[in-house]
């Protein structure tokens, strides 16, 4: 009876138990997977700017105490969460989000400076998917759209030119309009030159702002009141009939509907574009480095459907006039020489058929000249090829494919984008194979040049991956700024170049420009 009753044993809960003072302890039960990706993002503290080639760069060094995550498909092991999938959590804080949730936010590790590049990446992405949606139409409407034309042939149509609207090395171009939930809607019927036709390839095509939709396909006989001109310079009654008369041998066509409707093909807008290039050199080239951008775009999305671009010549490469502003904007709406039009692949084969629909001689030079060759490779030639006709410079097929002169045609320097494109050229003509630049490298040096980081930046600052690192975070703090004032003031709603340039710092990495710099810049 004398002893004291026992103490009641303590129970610590989990949340009441005292911090290690390992770092790791303070990770535990992050509330927010995007916070624990900052520690993927350290980059080593020193890297010389003189050190090897972009293939060099020494892998991301991974602190030892930092969390474990589980890899997703897309992730390797040791790989930085890309900014192109923020968070789930992320993605639904906004500027209404309770005090109490983003109080554990702000409790995590990572801190204010996790949240704020979180929220970003994730705005970034939504930005992206809302002008995309303005620029293509939702899927949805393309759905319903694909229902009510199914079956229909021209006679559902109706004719709003006789003559075709543009005419491309493959194909013929005819504006049709259709009723369509209360509005009158205007297509581009495609009708193929004889032997020139890709539509099976091109049905089993994915939705991409760089390559041509189809939303219907027909074979009908082609009405007598369209007219296909023999030739651009001849309009007589003689020619008129010679082309009917040529196809004669195929009465029944098959026809293409796209929602795009050209108004020219690239060779067209080259072809016209000289005076331009004269007197606005800054534009005209910082034009070319969008409409390249577009192309290479383009191919990287055709190659993961394994499907090559039948001629990638500008005869082949249409342009398609962007959604106009509105309408207190349109008094300002530039001309279609000065303004950014969607450039559109329109020519498409299996890559295990390696065969290249040609109509013109040119093109049939072209193919025989890259029919030996894989189509990743023929890509990256053609592309070279591009940069060299669109800046009004002759370049021979000797010079691209035989390289019988040591040296390129010399493109003259004329703005801030003329070295940068040079120096392109030359990595995608390069004689040596191993030393050429892929599609995907291209595109990279392309954004490079539009967006930056321009060389500049190193002038007074070693080029480390921590100066890269800050420059992008600061960039795209600065260009969700800049459309928050455009929203507010009188410019008008985002386009094709806003759409590029979120694509573009929602993706980028420091370790990418760290690799493209020193490719663009050595």
């Amino acid at each position: 009876d004398s002893l004291p009753p026992p103490l009641p044993k303590k129970q610590l809960q989990r949340a009441e138990s005292l911090p290690e003072q390992r770092p790791s302890q303070h990770c535990q039960g992050d509330p927010t997977p995007w916070a624990s990706s900052i520690f993927y993002s350290i980059p080593p503290l020193h890297l010389p700017h003189e050190e090897g080639s972009p293939s060099s760069i020494p892998p991301r060094d991974i602190p030892s105490w930092a969390p474990k995550k589980p890899l997703t498909k897309s992730q390797s092991l040791g790989e930085p969460v890309a900014w192109s999938s923020p968070s789930p959590c992320m993605a639904e804080v906004t500027f209404g989000t309770a005090d109490g949730e983003l109080g554990q936010l702000l409790e995590s590790p990572s801190g204010v400076c996790g949240v704020v590049l979180g929220c970003q990446a994730a705005t970034l992405a939504r930005l992206a998917a809302r002008i995309q949606e303005k620029l293509l139409g939702s899927e949805e409407r393309q759905k319903r759209l694909e229902a009510e034309l199914a079956g229909k042939g021209w006679a559902g149509l109706s004719i709003l030119q006789r003559e075709p609207c543009c005419q491309s090395g493959d194909a013929w171009y005819f504006p049709v309009g259709f009723a369509f939930e209360q509005n009158q809607l205007v297509f581009a019927a495609k009708v193929p030159k004889p032997c020139c036709s890709s539509l099976g390839v091109q049905s089993s095509l994915g939705i991409h702002c760089s390559i041509q939709r189809l939303i219907s396909r027909f074979t009908d006989r082609l009405p007598g009141e369209l007219v296909l001109p023999g030739s651009p310079e001849e309009k007589s009654q003689s020619s008129s009939r010679e082309e009917p008369a040529h196809l004669a041998t195929c009465p029944v066509l098959q026809v293409l509907i796209s929602p795009e409707v050209p108004y020219q093909t690239l060779a067209g807008f080259v072809k016209g574009s000289h005076g331009l290039h004269r007197t606005r050199p800054g534009h005209y080239e910082r034009l070319a480095c969008l409409l390249l951008l577009q192309v290479c775009m383009g191919l990287e999305h055709l190659r993961v459907q394994n499907v090559g671009q039948g001629d990638l010549c500008p005869e082949n490469l249409l342009l398609v006039q962007c959604p106009c502003p509105p309408q207190s904007q349109q008094g300002k709406q530039p001309s279609l020489g000065l303004s950014l039009p969607r450039l559109l692949i329109s020519s498409f084969f299996k890559v295990k058929d390696k065969r290249r629909p040609s109509s013109t001689s040119q093109e049939q030079d072209w193919t025989k000249g890259l029919a030996a060759l894989p189509s990743p490779v023929a890509d990256e030639l053609n592309v070279g090829m591009l940069i060299y006709q669109i800046l009004h410079v002759d370049i021979s097929l000797e010079n691209a494919l035989g390289f019988k002169s040591n040296r390129l045609p010399e493109i003259p320097s004329l703005s801030i984008y003329s070295t940068g494109l040079k120096r392109l050229a030359m990595l995608l003509l390069h004689r040596d194979p191993g030393k050429r630049v892929s599609i995907e490298q291209a595109r990279s040096i392309l954004q490079v040049l539009l967006w930056g980081p321009r060389q500049e930046l190193f002038a007074r600052s070693k080029k480390t991956l921590t100066l890269l690192q800050s420059w992008v975070e600061v960039k795209r703090a600065l260009l969700l700024l800049k459309f928050a004032e455009n929203s507010a003031g009188a410019v008008g709603s985002p386009g094709l170049e806003e759409w590029l340039c979120c694509q573009y710092f929602k993706e980028v990495t420091e370790h990418t420009l760290y690799q493209v710099t020193q490719a663009l810049y050595t």
